[in-house]
């Protein structure tokens, strides 16, 4: 079993979403950022470092430091699940190849539709390929 899905498996026994795993060059920082709906406080890093800690040691998988966090208010979009769940808000996405001339898109997220992303830009509404997406984000409201 490689990392992704032993640690996404650790976190849905755990009823906690694998949203990212961030790994330093050379594997010396192992950064897990993870989300539930109500939101994740410092005791639910604590019990998740703890839980991966003893599963890192069983799995002999070596690192040096261990991050565990929230995703932040700029949460990443990555699965076509995120972007039905968080439809109605704002982000940024940014395709692998540019879709007309751009390959930087903001605007309202409106969900997906067969296998692509629809945002509401100022302009219009875009259809990006969920296959062509490289980077997504929300943007937080202050």
């Amino acid at each position: 079993m490689d990392l992704v899905q032993l640690v996404e498996q650790t976190l849905s026994g755990m009823g906690y979403e694998l949203v990212d795993i961030e790994m330093s060059p050379k594997g010396r920082v192992l950064r897990i950022f993870m989300d539930i709906e109500r939101g994740i406080v410092v005791e639910d890093c604590a019990a998740v470092s703890n839980q991966l800690t003893r599963l890192f040691e069983v799995e002999q998988f070596e690192y040096d430091r261990l991050e565990v966090s929230s995703p932040g208010l700029d949460r990443p979009l990555k699965k076509a699940a995120d972007f039905e769940r968080f439809a109605g808000q704002q982000a940024q996405v940014r395709t692998r190849l540019p879709i007309g001339n751009q390959r930087n898109f903001a605007g309202v997220l409106l969900g997906m539709r067969d296998g692509a992303v629809i945002l509401q830009t100022e302009k219009s509404e875009v259809v990006l390929p969920l296959d062509q997406v490289e980077k997504a984000r929300l943007v937080p409201k202050f």
